[in-house]
């Protein structure tokens, strides 16, 4: 790991003195290429350094301690063994610095929302669900933009399809693909019964335009009328558009704005994000069964999340955690469970790579 670390430090400094060069400066897209890659470099690097630094203190503290006697040698030992404990606390951290990163965690992500079994209150726990991201990007300060909603009369929904824009965007929200249940008394029930209904929730990476092919004879693009629960919301001219991938099978449906245009514009993101997402699954078989698993069917014993309303209680089965703050939670008060998730998967991947 320390010659990794080394080899990594030596590339570091070699960018910064390129970097100065006036050659390099006079080239921007050279130079901003290497900008990014220095960028990538520099909290490892620092931390390296931290993890050396405090290396040669404690080799000095044990060093002075041998020529040392009393009370001066037993301060000196403490030093050193204490020295001794940040340094395997800055080594799991280098460790955690070194693994892999997920290629996708600096892209913008595609959320999918879609009510599963349950009938109208799968429709009125999913339309809670998308409130529920809707509120957490807002607090991180995650830029919203709705797709497609396909709303119902009872003030549910079947579907939505968002962009979420920002800083990590999709390094966040990933643990959330799965299928979210809900267990509570509708209030339609007269006998109060709890009934048990699901969601199921994707988080897709966006995908570049040129990562991505999209040749016109594979698609069919339609055009038609918006739909929605009615009145007001309904439009009367066809802007909604339909787009068909024919290779894949794959539909994508917007109509949430009253531009034709800007329907259209929003459907070919959606498209290629999917495609990028197809095509990745293809070429890494692990991750497209990962992916199936997360996701799965919407059926009820299916689940990655319990919201038990009764109860108050919201737990997370991948990892065994239960938080006790519905309506915080419901809100948009997500941090705690994701960084339970992110720890949880850091972890798994260290034990991975020891074994």
């Amino acid at each position: 790991m320390l010659g990794k670390l080394q080899a990594i430090a030596a590339r570091f400094d070699e960018l910064t003195e390129t970097l100065s060069k006036p050659e390099t400066l006079a080239d921007m897209e050279s130079w901003t290429k290497l900008s990014k890659e220095r960028a990538e470099l520099e909290e490892i690097v620092a931390a390296y350094r931290d993890y050396r630094k405090a290396e040669s203190e404690m080799q000095a503290a044990f060093s002075e301690a041998e020529q040392e006697q009393g009370e001066m040698r037993e301060l000196l030992l403490e030093e050193g063994y204490s020295l001794k404990e940040q340094l395997a606390e800055k080594e799991t951290s280098l460790k955690i610095l070194l693994l892999p990163k997920d290629k996708n965690d600096g892209r913008n992500c595609t959320l999918e929302i879609r009510a599963g079994a349950g009938g109208e209150e799968a429709a009125l726990f999913a339309y809670e669900l998308y409130r529920m991201y809707m509120g957490y990007c807002e607090k991180h300060r995650l830029k919203w933009e709705v797709i497609d909603l396909n709303e119902t009369e009872l003030g549910g929904m079947k579907e939505a399809i968002v962009s979420v824009e920002g800083r990590g965007a999709y390094k966040r929200l990933k643990y959330e693909s799965g299928v979210h249940r809900v267990q509570r008394v509708p209030e339609t029930e007269s006998q109060g019964r709890i009934h048990t209904s699901t969601a199921t929730v994707a988080v897709l990476p966006e995908a570049e335009e040129v990562e991505v092919e999209i040749k016109e004879e594979d698609i069919r693009v339609d055009l038609f009328r918006s739909s929605g629960a009615g009145g007001q919301k309904v439009n009367k001219t066809e802007t909604a558009i339909r787009i068909t991938h024919f290779p894949t099978g794959i539909v994508v449906t917007c109509q949430d704005e009253r531009s034709q245009l800007k329907n259209k514009e929003k459907a070919f993101r959606v498209l290629r994000t999917r495609l990028y997402d197809f095509y990745n699954g293809k070429a890494n078989t692990a991750e497209a069964e990962n992916r199936k698993s997360l996701v799965g069917t919407g059926d009820r014993s299916e689940r990655i999340r319990t919201y038990n309303f009764p109860q108050s209680r919201i737990t997370d089965h991948r990892i065994g955690l239960s938080l006790h703050s519905m309506e915080a939670f419901l809100s948009g008060e997500l941090d705690e469970m994701i960084d339970a998730l992110a720890r949880a998967d850091t972890e798994a991947r260290l034990t991975a790579q020891t074994e």
